[in-house]
């Protein structure tokens, strides 16, 4: 898995990063919304075409970065390589948006 990482740059890693903390956030917004207002189509419209990009983005990063956290991982080559990331709290583990 790690071999996987050198052949894409930390550029690309981080560009899908970001995509996918945004997508994921406005998930968790327009659930939100939903929770008072079940009954609005269009915001379930929204929420259905975010939640497609979201998983559009993250297996795009898995297949090129492997899994992003343990329940995902296929173990594909190495053994709980996820954990070989930085972690959330890692400076190289956050990003600025």
């Amino acid at each position: 898995m790690q071999a996987q990482n050198h052949h894409h740059n930390s550029h690309e890693r981080d560009e899908l990063l970001k995509q996918l903390t945004i997508l994921d956030f406005m998930l968790v917004d327009i659930a939100l919304f939903l929770n008072t207002h079940p009954d609005e189509q269009e915001a379930v419209r929204e929420y259905e075409q975010v939640a497609c990009e979201a998983n559009r983005v993250r297996g795009r990063f898995e297949s090129l970065f492997g899994p992003l956290c343990s329940f995902r991982s296929k173990n594909q080559g190495a053994e709980w390589a996820w954990s070989c990331d930085p972690w959330p709290w890692s400076r190289e583990g956050n990003f600025s948006l």
